[in-house]
């Protein structure tokens, strides 16, 4: 469908450029620099090719099943309990945070955050895991949330930029943007502190279980601890011209990571809800390979559940 001409619309790309030559950082990517899409589109008259993609992952079938998907417990009685939805919004909302203070492209941030876990699986990493072991089992290769949610991405025909820094939020490759590496950063940040504050909800920790020297550095509480993450890495990156925690700071973060994987995810409840995770995967998969389906069929099909569905599902076959 053809733009209407207007008068905002005839000017908007000019403003644009001129606004972000005045505000960006010499290292920001520019909105109307971007390396384009897979399959050549007409541009909006109103919005920039990045608010063009975020506008397309908020209003796909995979973004909103993200609100069935659980991050850590799996199908949990109660309200607020963090869901991959919640965590997505958390993981761009910081994130944008860190970009506006860096002076870099808040539009390219926000799309990579709302678009990077598009493709995970249902059970959180649990059913990552299943899936990809269930995968090697029948097809022999495994599975990356990642991977999966850059192949949602390009069926979306979003731009090179957000696709790639989506594929590369997480695993071994780093993406090659500022805006990128706000998102893989932040992603740990985020989830980290909706952890804890989820296995407290749950009763799996106590204020008092928390690491006294991790908490004294960071903050007692979720709110301080994300301030004083989000405070250091954009006066770290501010000086070094990348994205990067101190080493004070970020050891901090670190640490607390791996008491999160001791106590809550790999711990003796979490070790239950595992089980759970891979014993429903493992029999959808068998199920759907004993069906016909292929390798990419199932991945597709599986990793789009949520969890309910899942379980739901594994019920009745």
């Amino acid at each position: 469908m053809p733009e209407l001409a207007g008068t905002v619309a005839d000017a908007f790309e000019a403003l644009v450029r001129e606004h972000e030559e005045s505000w960006l950082s010499p290292l920001a990517v520019r909105s109307y620099e971007s390396r384009g899409r897979e399959r050549a589109e007409d541009e909006c008259g109103v919005r920039t090719p990045f608010q063009r993609d975020r506008d397309r992952i908020v209003h796909s079938k995979p973004f909103r099943r993200l609100k069935g998907k659980t991050q850590v417990f799996i199908d949990p009685q109660g309200d607020h309990y963090r869901t991959r939805m919640t965590h997505t919004l958390e993981t761009t909302a910081i994130s944008r945070v860190v970009a506006r203070a860096l002076r870099l492209n808040e539009d390219l941030t926000e799309a990579i955050g709302l678009g990077h876990d598009l493709g995970h699986t249902p059970f959180g990493h649990s059913g990552e895991d299943a899936l990809g072991q269930a995968l090697r089992t029948h097809f022999g290769h495994g599975f990356r949330h990642n991977e999966q949610s850059y192949r949602i991405a390009r069926s979306l025909n979003l731009t090179h930029e957000v696709c790639g820094g989506i594929l590369t939020h997480t695993g071994p490759v780093e993406p090659e943007t500022l805006e990128g590496k706000i998102v893989r950063l932040v992603d740990r940040v985020a989830y980290i502190n909706h952890d804890i504050d989820d296995a407290l909800r749950y009763g799996l920790l106590r204020e008092t279980d928390l690491p006294r020297e991790e908490i004294d550095l960071l903050g007692p509480t979720g709110a301080k601890r994300i301030d004083r993450l989000v405070h250091d890495l954009v006066e770290t990156s501010a000086t070094a011209g990348d994205i990067r925690q101190s080493e004070e700071i970020g050891g901090a973060m670190h640490r607390l990571r791996a008491f999160m994987f001791q106590r809550v995810y790999l711990a003796g409840h979490a070790r239950a809800e595992h089980e759970r995770a891979h014993a429903t995967i493992e029999k959808l998969v068998a199920y759907l390979v004993e069906r016909g389906d292929s390798a990419d069929e199932i991945v597709e099909y599986v990793a789009g559940m949520t969890d309910r569905f899942a379980l739901a599902y594994a019920e009745q076959i």
